[in-house]
């Protein structure tokens, strides 16, 4: 697992889902996208969505920091950015430290589970499920503007 921080609270993400973590960049905006995207980047010609985690997640919305990073990963249908405060680490997971998050939070589908440390909890993140169908269809239909106009 990839272990990032978004304000005070920790999350991880598959490793295998990772292709890399950058220093945080400024993004094109992307009118017709999910209200849950950023914008858009352009990574070695790609572009590429940017999921601001705070608005997934409820937490106070701030503007973009130097120090922030994009974790850009790859889900099922397409690569995306997720904007987080600090990566912190890769870290192995033993099976009994999981815990299914419909057990606990059943209300939130792009959470796979739970990890259980000493020092909390990590929320895990399923990037499959991320966004939800109608966020999905809406950023395919804006993303061919972004690539056309930007």
């Amino acid at each position: 697992m990839v272990m990032f921080w978004l304000d005070d609270q920790r999350y991880a993400v598959h490793l295998g889902a990772v292709e890399r973590v950058v220093r945080a960049a400024e993004t094109v905006q992307l009118p017709k996208a999910p209200r849950v995207v950023l914008g858009v980047i352009n990574v070695q010609g790609s572009v590429i969505p940017v999921v601001d985690l705070r608005i997934r997640f409820g937490r106070p919305a701030r503007g973009l920091k130097v120090s922030d990073h994009f974790l850009l990963a790859q889900t099922v249908r397409r690569s995306v950015a997720l904007w987080v405060d600090q990566v912190a680490a890769v870290i192995g997971v033993p099976e009994d430290q999981l815990i299914a998050a419909e057990t606990v939070l059943p209300h939130l589908p792009y959470v796979k589970g739970l990890l259980k440390l000493e020092d909390g909890l990590i929320l895990i993140h399923d990037l499959d499920t991320f966004l939800s169908l109608e966020e999905e269809e809406t950023l395919d239909q804006a993303l061919p503007e972004a690539v056309t106009h930007g």
